[in-house]
């Protein structure tokens, strides 16, 4: 196969390596089994540009994409509905997609697991027709996003303490927020402190990400906390991957749903895949099965099987 990697030097854990050792180490572990590669590495701001470029070569059989989360979601963004397929090497935080889809979790392991590879087609969701491949959410989320956002951080172990104090910060500091959610034929009025809607249902004991990538459907995370200690439960229940044990979660499930924002929508936010966005007053989701196409190791499509 033909692979096009575009790597983001600003990008996760890629800032901290030495990325010429690496990407020799890449070409050489997938020449090796019979691929051939080329390789860019950009600066962030030109990130979009060169997936642009890259996405539309007809030589280009897999698109590997190396960064955190808004280089992963604008890579599939591009790809989505296309014959072209997404490699994800996970150089962000917390790599939740790519952790969905059975991919290693260091970027040498990560690259030998393309090695001998497999496509699948996995599902993507839109937001009023903007993909993401993970989650949609307004409320905490947001606001946590944001103050993250004003503090310094030169690592992965920094963000993720960027990312406790920011937590912290906006438990002390929760704001409600009055919504109508209508999921089918119900509809569903109430004042929250944040929905999460996923890209499939997330899996019970570990972390946020789904175990199904191709489930077909939109998680739907309502969080009815309102208390500081309630928030507090949520966000530990949340870090042990026990959604359903939480009496402060609300879950549905649905292949679209639409969202009302009642409250100020100019004073809130919503994060989509990682990345602040504008908050319209009312915003669709709609899951897209089977929408991508994902390298992923044999040995996860082994264990589906199985």
């Amino acid at each position: 196969m033909r692979f096009a990697a575009v790597l983001n030097r600003e990008g996760g854990t890629l800032r901290t390596i030495d990325l010429s050792a690496f990407t020799d180490r890449m070409r050489q572990a997938l020449e090796a089994a019979g691929h051939c590669i080329d390789i860019e590495i950009v600066a962030g701001r030109d990130i979009v540009a060169t997936l642009d470029r890259i996405a539309s070569r007809h030589s280009v059989d897999i698109v590997l994409a190396g960064g955190g989360d808004g280089t992963i979601s604008a890579a599939a963004a591009r790809l989505m509905g296309r014959k072209k397929a997404l490699a994800i090497l996970p150089a962000g935080t917390m790599n939740l997609f790519a952790r969905g889809l059975g991919i290693p979790q260091t970027l040498d392991a990560a690259v030998k697991s393309f090695a001998d590879g497999e496509v699948i087609a996995v599902d993507m969701a839109t937001a009023n027709g903007k993909p993401f491949v993970h989650q949609f959410s307004i409320g905490m989320h947001a606001r946590m996003v944001q103050l993250r956002q004003t503090m310094e951080f030169g690592s992965r172990l920094g963000k993720m303490r960027a990312s406790v104090k920011a937590a912290w910060a906006a438990i002390n500091n929760p704001s409600a927020m009055k919504v109508t959610l209508i999921i089918g034929e119900a509809e569903i009025v109430t004042r929250t402190t944040g929905i999460g809607i996923t890209n499939n249902l997330f899996g019970e004991g570990h972390l946020p990400y789904a175990d199904n990538p191709a489930g077909g459907v939109l998680g739907i995370y309502v969080t009815v906390a309102r208390r500081r200690g309630e928030l507090v439960r949520v966000l530990f229940d949340m870090a042990r991957g026990k959604w359903r044990d939480s009496e402060h979660v609300e879950i549905h499930q649905a292949d679209r749903a639409v969202l009302k924002v009642h409250s100020a929508a100019k004073k809130f936010r919503a994060v989509m895949d990682g990345e602040l966005v504008r908050l319209d007053r009312e915003t669709t989701i709609e899951i897209h099965p089977g929408a991508l196409n994902v390298l992923v190791p044999a040995r996860a499509v082994q264990a589906k099987a199985a």
